[in-house]
């Protein structure tokens, strides 16, 4: 089970992503746009943060990502989503998704950034 904070300010959306998380076992922490995310973050520990790109207020998820980044946690990976593809061009954010995305899309996005890294060392043969 990971913990995942999600950051988006479409009430639908929100709703929609965190029970589909939920359904899949995972841990979710929600916020409704950029600062409340920041603040969550802060004072939590989260295996993976999904955030809006495109968010009004101030803080918009550049911003979220770029706090992380720069926090004692920016190893934490993040998933940005908009429903706008050319926000989305940014070293800031491990993976993208463009609005709309399934379920699927963002199952195998989600478990491809919470596998356990490989160490690339070749297989040894366990035969006799």
């Amino acid at each position: 089970m990971l913990s995942i904070l999600v950051i988006e300010d479409d009430k639908m959306v929100l709703n929609t992503l965190s029970l589909a998380l939920t359904h899949f076992g995972h841990k979710v922490k929600t916020a409704v746009n950029g600062k409340e995310g920041i603040d969550k973050f802060d004072k939590g520990l989260f295996g993976l943060v999904i955030t809006d790109i495109n968010m009004p207020g101030g803080i918009d998820g550049n911003g979220v990502a770029s706090h992380i980044r720069k926090s004692q946690k920016k190893s934490t990976p993040i998933i940005g989503i908009s429903g706008t593809p050319w926000l989305t061009k940014s070293d800031r954010f491990n993976s993208t998704l463009h609005k709309p995305f399934s379920v699927k899309t963002l199952m195998n996005t989600v478990n491809s950034l919470s596998a356990p890294p490989a160490d690339n060392k070749p297989l040894q043969p366990t035969c006799c």
